[in-house]
């Protein structure tokens, strides 16, 4: 199958007529095997499917925007790319559903970073599209959601995000700002920090799953 995004899949154990959907967005400069490597811990009843992003950096590193630093070490974020990205996402999803027994109402997007901002995006952009979003160390950027989006409908949105309360790369300051701004839309949040860098920590990713299993 020839689809818009390189990834992986984890078919789902137990079969249903349509299944669950986890969709595994990686973080920068990273790729499809980094998030794959949960799989085998999630429920058995998804199918578990992890995107490469598109923009290539060489030696299996890839990108969903660029991220550029000035001369006095500012980092900028490609918006554009990001808008692109955020589409194909959104795309990538019905080709998912077009081509697999995927039940379009239990789709659940799972970021890392990068991946987290993107599927903020994504989910407020598109929100018939998505039911759950799990957004680890990273923050909702309003830059590169839909500019219509204050019109879209969440009242089937539920988002869990965490952050490390040391995170060097993304600071827990931006995280923090997301749920004031979610709540706002009346869209229902669990928002939990951990005591640790840029990275998932494994009490996050079972507050994670069980979330994900409870709802």
């Amino acid at each position: 199958m020839n689809l818009s995004l390189e990834y992986k899949i984890r078919e789902p154990k137990i079969k249903l007529d349509k299944n669950p959907l986890i969709l595994l967005l990686h973080g920068y400069g990273s790729n499809e095997e980094d998030l794959f490597s949960f799989a085998t811990e999630l429920p058995e009843e998804y199918y578990i499917i992890s995107a490469r992003a598109p923009y290539d950096m060489q030696y299996g590193a890839f990108a969903w925007y660029a991220i550029n630093f000035d001369a006095d070490e500012n980092k900028f974020s490609d918006h554009e790319q990001a808008k692109v990205s955020r589409d194909l996402i959104a795309g990538f999803i019905d080709e998912l559903i077009a081509n697999y027994p995927i039940d379009e109402k239990q789709i659940a997007l799972v970021g890392f970073s990068q991946g987290a901002i993107l599927s903020y995006a994504v989910a407020l952009s598109y929100p018939e599209k998505v039911q759950k979003v799990v957004a680890m160390s990273g923050y909702l950027n309003l830059e590169i959601v839909s500019e219509d989006y204050l019109k879209n409908n969440f009242t089937n949105l539920k988002i869990f995000a965490s952050h490390g309360t040391v995170d060097q790369v993304i600071p827990v300051e931006w995280a923090r700002k997301t749920p004031a701004i979610v709540e706002n839309l009346g869209i229902n949040l669990t928002y939990k920090e951990y005591p640790i860098g840029h990275g998932v920590a494994p009490q996050n990713f079972y507050d994670f799953k069980n979330w994900l299993q409870e709802k």
